[in-house]
């Protein structure tokens, strides 16, 4: 889920289609020489681009309001992570090894890691409370084989300190809470929930737990974020157009379901107010967030190609227009987020896995 939960499934659709099998080494990852790369032609905003993990599935990788750490969702069944967990790691000097450590329980799923502003705390999404076991998948086949999510009732957010201990419980709803991210005080939450009826935005102040809706049209809105400057709000949204699209769209939530294959960008203000959309583009159009400037805009895409991938990057100006390709991989490139002083970038890609289904953390020097 830019906030996903986590989408990790895009990954996977374009992962499937590797099938051999390598372990690439630490020498493997900073080579940008070899055919299987850190860094292809024409990326030329990346510089010094370091890779962070080496294996299983990592992605939603966020930089604390310091700029000094990481936190991330990972899962590795050779480490036995059968499904996401929460992992924070202090972003290492050039060389160095990425060191993390596990904040969320192990039990259940989890999603949407973000760093409080104090710096001490993480919110994140978890399951655990519905069970220790990691919720089951859906079976697609029973829906043609459509690219589905679920929508888990058993997601709420927490608040954990860095030793893992959950100080509380941010959401309680009977249905699916997640998606978080804050504003740049700290003091405002944004996330999306199906409490009543649909999935829509809410903002809460923390302090207090009072909180606002913000959306109020039928289909799916998420992954939001603050601007950096805290005036607007951006987030990834389905508008079922046709009545047999309504239709599908709603069967689908009632079975704790959705379809996220058609997705757009779009912004407000931080009340929900001036709602408009910027791309329109077709496909999925999503982890929208503002760049430092809170004018331009870098998301994922994979508008270029009618069979569903690669994604890739692209940056717009805040309406949508000047649209310009950001990366170049051939599989799947998605997350972005820039660090608070607006100097590098860190994002998840399948690029230098070694022909595996691997997805791995990236960080590098942002050249405007």
């Amino acid at each position: 889920m830019r906030k996903l939960f986590w989408l990790p499934a895009f990954a996977l659709i374009v992962a499937g289609l590797f099938t051999a099998f390598r372990k690439p080494s630490l020498q493997a990852g900073l080579n940008i020489s070899m055919a299987d790369t850190v860094q292809f032609p024409g990326e030329t905003h990346f510089r010094n681009i370091r890779q962070l993990t080496f294996g299983g599935d990592n992605a939603e990788a966020y930089f604390s309001y310091d700029g000094r750490y990481l936190v991330f969702q990972r899962t590795s069944a050779a480490n036995g992570l059968p499904c996401d967990q929460i992992f924070v790691g202090r972003i290492p000097e050039p060389g160095k090894p990425f060191e993390y450590k596990m904040i969320s329980s192990g039990k259940g799923r989890t999603t949407c890691g973000f760093f409080t502003k104090d710096g001490k705390h993480i919110i994140y999404a978890s399951t655990h409370l519905g069970g220790d076991e990691c919720p089951p998948v859906p079976d697609r086949s029973k829906y043609g084989n459509k690219y589905i999510w679920p929508l888990y009732n058993s997601y709420d957010i927490f608040m954990a300190d860095l030793d893992g201990k959950i100080v509380k419980q941010l959401t309680s709803s009977a249905g699916y809470d997640a998606e978080p991210t804050l504003s740049p005080d700290g003091k405002k939450m944004v996330y999306t929930s199906v409490k009543d009826g649909d999935l829509e935005l809410y903002v809460m102040d923390l302090k207090s737990g009072k909180e606002k809706r913000i959306t109020h049209t039928p289909g799916y809105d998420g992954g939001a974020w603050f601007s950096p400057d805290g005036k607007k709000l951006i987030w990834r949204a389905s508008r079922p157009k046709t009545e047999a699209e309504l239709t599908e769209y709603k069967s689908l939530l009632s079975e704790g379901l959705v379809a996220p294959t058609n997705m757009e960008v779009w912004v407000s203000d931080t009340d929900g107010s001036n709602a408009k959309q910027i791309t329109n583009l077709g496909q999925a159009n999503w982890a929208p967030s503002f760049m430092p400037d809170s004018k331009r805009i870098i998301f994922a895409s994979n508008h270029e190609y009618k069979r569903g991938f690669p994604f890739n990057m692209y940056t717009m100006n805040g309406d949508g227009s000047n649209l310009q390709k950001v990366s170049r991989d051939k599989g799947f490139d998605a997350f972005p987020m820039f660090s608070p002083d607006g100097r590098q970038i860190v994002f998840c890609s399948n690029r230098n896995n070694g022909g595996t289904r691997d997805t791995n953390i990236f960080i590098a020097d942002w050249v405007d």
